[in-house]
């Protein structure tokens, strides 16, 4: 039986069913094992066999690759033919890079599973809205997928305009934060809803820029601003959630209410969306597991350490189970937004130097093998 397929026929997206969830990733770790002979290596490296998932804690058993691992080594699944899409993550210094790649059925699966979100948090709109992307301008040539997740949002609601802060010319991208400026002015003078979505640091950027001229507007009713792909090279530069609303209350008359997070990543492809207390809860296509940062063991909920996401989302890539370099908390409290499942808090990333992974001697096995 095909448990992924089921798993993602979930309606609800917070609807847990651990023995499901255990079946598809035994089921999605059977696949790539037979599939993957660099992936195989990885498993037999560690003396880990598929078959042997056959319950929740057995996950915290399966070998996890780290993100830094796919910056240098590409793993496919099947046939090369099968594949649809290329994504590519932005890369904190534009190198190393990222490159995933996504056949036909994980996209269907990962199109449900978006609208099945986007429904339950009421960002899908039948309303025309104005988009405003503080990320790249959409071109068949950039495969970041970060570009290609805006471009993606720009169809959440029919769309009387789309302007983006990073902008494609003569064959490259320039940041004109100005223009930006000028079309929210004009825009809050107007009655269409505005939906911004981009970095967090040109947003405050922009936002900034504007307080600095004085400009204060109040977007139309039912504006939202979405927030994704976090801080990057302008790590110097971030302030905290509390005085980046307060910003954007200011500036563009956003209530906190108004404003929806994302968290996610190209090795990840799971949409965390936070809800309306700003909490990421645990998605019922998704798992998490916090690790000490030293010895890798994984902690209980509560304590901080690296975040260790877990999906059977990808067919075409092993993603089964990836290690971050973000350190995090698994919230186990209740949430007075309703929804029941733990919550994720994310506090921070470490440097690649501070990362020691038990996956480094996988590396090392498959590079020997490709020599």
């Amino acid at each position: 039986m095909d448990h992924i397929k089921k798993l993602f026929n979930i309606k609800d997206p917070y609807l847990y069913d651990d023995k499901l969830f255990v079946q598809a990733m035994r089921e999605n770790v059977c696949w790539h094992y037979n599939q993957n002979k660099d992936y195989r290596r990885i498993l037999d490296s560690f003396s880990f066999k598929p078959n042997d998932i056959k319950k929740i804690t057995d996950l915290e058993n399966i070998p996890f690759i780290p993100t830094l691992y796919f910056k240098h080594h590409y793993l496919l699944s099947g046939k090369k033919r099968i594949i649809q899409i290329n994504a590519t993550s932005s890369g904190t210094s534009g190198r190393n890079k990222s490159m995933i790649s996504f056949d036909f059925y994980t996209l269907k699966r990962l199109f449900r599973m978006v609208i099945r979100l986007f429904k339950y948090h009421k960002i899908l709109s039948f309303r025309f809205q104005r988009f405003v992307i503080f990320g790249y301008e959409h071109t068949f040539r950039n495969n970041k997928a970060v570009a290609k997740s805006a471009w993606a949002f720009t169809f959440t609601s029919p769309a009387k305009s789309k302007d983006y802060a990073i902008r494609y010319v003569d064959g490259e991208y320039k940041v004109d934060l100005p223009n930006i400026e000028r079309k929210l002015v004009k825009y809050a003078k107007g009655s269409t809803p505005v939906r911004t979505l981009g970095f967090p640091a040109y947003t405050y950027f922009l936002l900034k820029q504007m307080n600095e001229h004085g400009i204060n507007v109040k977007l139309p009713k039912g504006s939202l601003m979405t927030l994704g792909g976090g801080w990057k090279q302008f790590t110097a530069e971030k302030v905290s959630k509390e005085d980046f609303y307060k910003l954007a209350k200011k500036v563009l008359g956003l209530d906190s209410e108004s404003i929806i997070e994302f968290f996610g990543a190209v090795e990840h492809p799971i949409m965390w969306t936070q809800c309306k207390c700003h909490h990421f809860h645990v998605p019922a296509y998704a798992r998490v597991i916090i690790r000490d940062a030293d010895t890798l063991v994984p902690l209980p909920h509560g304590q901080k350490g690296l975040i260790n996401l877990l999906t059977p989302a990808s067919k075409s890539c092993p993603l089964s189970s990836i290690m971050t370099d973000d350190i995090g908390i698994i919230h186990d409290e209740e949430c007075p937004c309703g929804i029941k499942t733990p919550y994720l808090e994310i506090l921070g990333r470490v440097g690649i130097d501070d990362i020691k992974t038990c996956a480094e001697g996988a590396t090392e096995l498959l590079k020997s093998d490709k020599k």
